[in-house]
């Protein structure tokens, strides 16, 4: 059973910092792709950034890319979203996801963590 859990939301000024952290409970962590994806009050989910499996490879939506840097440790199971220079056009729930190799689409999901940017 693949369980994903985020942390590190909350309220913050514009061009302020956050950290995420997502943990996971897969035995195999180092096999899966992982993605960091937000949804604002009536919006779409959207993509945010993605890390392969070895950490290697990167991806950002145009949006962030400069401003977040998306990292993982393999070691502790745990995948980051570092957010600087935050803008109140962040604040969504961000949720992290996970796709083993071989998947095209995130086959798990966390429950979410609000970030909320203050203009």
């Amino acid at each position: 059973q693949v369980q994903l859990v985020e942390s590190g939301g909350g309220l913050v000024q514009a061009g302020g910092s956050l950290r995420l952290s997502c943990a996971a409970s897969i035995r195999t962590f180092s096999s899966y792709g992982m993605g960091w994806f937000r949804q604002a009050p009536g919006k779409e989910r959207e993509f945010v950034a993605a890390i392969n499996f070895s950490g290697s490879s990167v991806d950002y939506t145009d949006s962030v890319k400069g401003r977040f840097t998306i990292s993982r440790d393999n070691a502790k199971n745990t995948m980051y979203l570092q957010m600087n220079s935050l803008k109140p056009e962040d604040t969504a729930v961000y949720y992290c996801a996970a796709k083993s190799v071989g998947m095209q689409r995130y086959a798990y999901w966390g429950q979410g963590t609000q970030v909320t940017v203050a203009s």
